[in-house]
């Protein structure tokens, strides 16, 4: 019948359309890939990306594949839904201060318990489950993360900040060939235990690591010169001009302290900081593989 071969044809002409959008994209990826081989590039993984499977999946996949081609991929890990989830579980209300959770003694064991344990070994599993070769680690681990409480306006209680880092457990872990898998939770030197944030952490062993680049996954676009309006999204921004944005009310409220972490790893010594929208399937792999990137950059 002349339509069913006019079909075929049609078909044909499609894959093969296809085909050469795909191979494009592969030579268009090989330049970034030779860039970043062997070097270290810390994931802040959050937000949505973490609550959606299909997102999960996507970034799961986008964290093998950049370890597969030799890149040396960091993957720190908040775990806010989670986190509330089990509170509510046991009748305990989540109390956040200035955009940070107020953590109580019970509250941070459930904090070590859920992070260090369902969220970390979790994630080790699913990217197991994606052909890749995870360790998951804790900040307690081999005293990797040393904190103290945090010194604020506000008392958050056992949350903490970072007084010291020894890299050495993700350094052995990256050089055998893991992807580490790294939760927030530190001890102090007198043995409490407290949450870091998760976007200091992976800013603060981005520095530690002389990470290539950082990366923390978000829920909108980047930084917008109008909030409301992602039409206006600033690609590209030189940490000298943070203080004037936030002058100017462009970077305000709980963006605040995301960028302050990108700034604080770049003039620390990571050659680039990201704020990428974790909503946009394989979005890491369109801010380090192409030339339009996904999200908003600090250097």
């Amino acid at each position: 019948m002349p339509y069913q071969k006019f079909d075929r044809e049609r078909i044909v002409i499609s894959m093969e359309i296809q085909n050469s959008v795909k191979a494009q994209v592969l030579a268009d990826a090989l330049p970034y890939i030779q860039k970043y081989t062997n070097k270290i590039v810390v994931v802040k993984y959050g937000g949505n990306a973490m609550i959606r499977d299909d997102l999960k999946q996507a970034v799961m996949s986008d964290i093998v594949l950049l370890s597969l081609v030799g890149i040396k991929v960091v993957l720190v890990h908040g775990g806010g839904p989670e986190i509330n989830d089990m509170l509510k579980k046991i009748g305990k209300e989540s109390k956040f201060l200035n955009g940070l959770r107020y953590t109580d003694k019970e509250t941070a064991e459930i904090v070590q318990m859920v992070l260090a344990g369902k969220v970390n070994k979790g994630l080790v599993s699913l990217l197991q489950q994606h052909n890749g070769k995870a360790l998951g680690l804790c900040g307690t681990d081999g005293g990797m993360l040393i904190a103290e409480k945090i010194k604020s306006e506000v008392d958050l209680g056992y949350v903490g900040q970072i007084k010291k880092i020894d890299v050495n457990p993700i350094v052995k872990a990256l050089d055998d060939g893991y992807i580490p898998v790294v939760a927030t939770v530190a001890s102090s030197e007198d043995g409490e235990t407290y949450n870091i944030n998760a976007d200091t952490a992976a800013a603060q062993i981005a520095a530690a690591l002389n990470a290539e680049n950082l990366i923390l996954m978000t829920d909108i676009k980047g930084l917008l010169r109008n909030k409301d309006d992602e039409s206006t999204l600033i690609p590209f921004v030189q940490v000298s001009e943070v203080p004037s944005l936030i002058r100017d009310g462009i970077i305000s409220g709980g963006m605040i302290p995301k960028i302050e972490c990108c700034v604080e790893s770049v003039r620390r010594g990571v050659n680039r900081a990201f704020i990428i929208d974790g909503r946009i399937p394989h979005s890491i792999l369109i801010e380090m593989f192409s030339n339009e990137g996904i999200g908003t950059m600090f250097q």
